[in-house]
């Protein structure tokens, strides 16, 4: 007697890139002993034997159930929108590595119950390879070449190769594929160039370079030499920008002080006014003392001769002194006596 039987037993192992897109086949054959209403079922068995099995989508009484597994909810949906054809094969879309795991397809329709197990691996695809020298780049020394891959499924191969020149590796060098180091012993300046790095996994590549630049030995007497000079500049530098302050204030201080003292050392000036009366008093008191018998060595001053500064006088009034005032003293007003002198004629007699 025939029963459902289930077709596509062929493949039963999935290895796919995260992003990507799988169908895990179920196809089924119908019998005519199978009466009852067809039951389709997916579910994800854990790995976890003490953990129950998760429904991801149904089909059942002619409806499609997709609600039961959330994380792949909007990502899942049978291949053909109509199980009944058999075909109750699923589609998984935008593939994450979490969704790795063992699906199972259960077809049931009443007597015929039947079953299939899938395991399906979801790989990440090397990305984000970095490629760079250790060590130094000088001639005779040994150069060590290192690529790695910031994310990618393991396991994991590297191969590096040469990007100019002769493309091939130079005859000192060595290869670790699960490290992705390149180690050139005794580095020439025919090394020089630029190396790619290939990361691969099942399921992608991903690649970078790196320039290589090998160099003879650098003087490092002369660096030292030029550091300690650039030193000893800088220094001097600094020692006169100091001096050159520090002069600047003592000069600023000196001026500050010579200014107090003379403003403290020089008394106020006398008035214009007050000067030119002292001046006129003193020669007239010198006239009231002054007797006949000195008044042959008197010479009257000339106003022409005293200081016109001690004579100025404000804006509007006469700078100049009335000349019948000043033309020759008054004795007696001065209090002076007078004292007649008696003239001789030229023959020596007294008039």
């Amino acid at each position: 007697t025939r029963s459902l039987s289930i077709t596509s037993a062929d493949q039963s192992m999935f290895e796919k890139a995260q992003g990507e897109k799988v169908t895990l086949p179920c196809t089924f054959v119908l019998s005519e002993e199978d009466e009852g209403p067809l039951d389709i079922e997916w579910v994800l068995i854990p790995a976890d034997n003490q953990k129950k099995e998760q429904i991801i989508i149904m089909y059942a009484v002619d409806r499609i159930y997709n609600h039961y597994y959330a994380s792949m909810t909007g990502r899942m949906q049978f291949t053909n929108p109509d199980p009944r054809s058999g075909d109750g094969s699923l589609d998984i879309l935008n593939l994450k590595s979490a969704d790795t795991g063992t699906y199972q397809c259960k077809v049931k329709k009443a007597p015929g119950v039947q079953s299939q197990k899938i395991q399906l691996t979801v790989l990440v695809k090397p990305a984000r390879t970095k490629c760079f020298v250790e060590g130094s780049q000088e001639i005779g020394k040994d150069v060590v070449l290192k690529c790695s891959s910031q994310e990618g499924s393991p396991l994991l191969s590297y191969d590096w190769r040469r990007a100019s020149g002769t493309q091939e590796l130079p005859a000192t060098s060595t290869l670790n594929k699960n490290t992705g180091e390149l180690l050139l012993k005794n580095a020439s300046q025919d090394y020089s160039g630029t190396y790619s790095c290939v990361a691969s996994n099942r399921v992608g590549t991903d690649e970078c370079s790196v320039e290589l630049n090998v160099t003879p030995p650098i003087n490092t007497a002369g660096i030292i030499a030029g550091a300690i000079i650039g030193t000893l500049l800088g220094l001097s530098v600094l020692a006169f920008l100091v001096f050159c302050c520090c002069k600047k204030q003592r000069e600023k201080k000196y001026e500050k002080e010579v200014h107090h003292e003379i403003r403290e050392d020089v008394p106020p000036p006398n008035s214009r006014s007050s000067t030119a009366r002292s001046y006129i008093g003193s020669n007239r008191s010198s006239l009231g003392s002054m007797s006949p018998s000195n008044m042959e060595g008197y010479t009257k001053t000339p106003y022409s001769q005293v200081p016109s500064d001690d004579f100025e006088r404000a804006p509007g009034q006469n700078p100049t002194f009335a000349p019948s005032k000043v033309a020759a003293p008054n004795l007696s007003r001065m209090g002076a006596v007078p004292v007649m002198i008696p003239a001789q004629n030229k023959d020596g007699s007294i008039v």
